[in-house]
């Protein structure tokens, strides 16, 4: 193998492991709460996200997934609105 295709590889892999500390630190910055009732069923689920609108839906979704089966069940418990919400610091 060629020395510089070696160094390009290493570069490579240095690259990807860099990318890989930084992004490991750039946690989330919301958490938050979401309960809802699907059908007479409730759940309650937490979630973090980096924006609001990903750590509520991750919540949303994550609560829909333990009172529904199906995917006319999961489209129909994700176009409910949650009964509450509270975020977290």
């Amino acid at each position: 193998m060629p020395k510089t295709l070696r160094i390009a590889l290493a570069c490579l892999v240095a690259a990807a492991l860099a990318y890989l500390v930084w992004s490991s630190f750039h946690t989330a910055r919301f958490r938050v709460e979401v309960c809802l009732t699907y059908h007479g069923l409730s759940a309650c689920r937490t979630a973090e996200g980096r924006t609001q609108d990903e750590a509520f839906r991750a919540a949303h979704d994550n609560a829909c997934s333990q009172v529904t089966s199906g995917v006319t069940g999961t489209l129909g418990c994700q176009n409910t609105p949650a009964s509450s919400v509270v975020w977290n610091p």
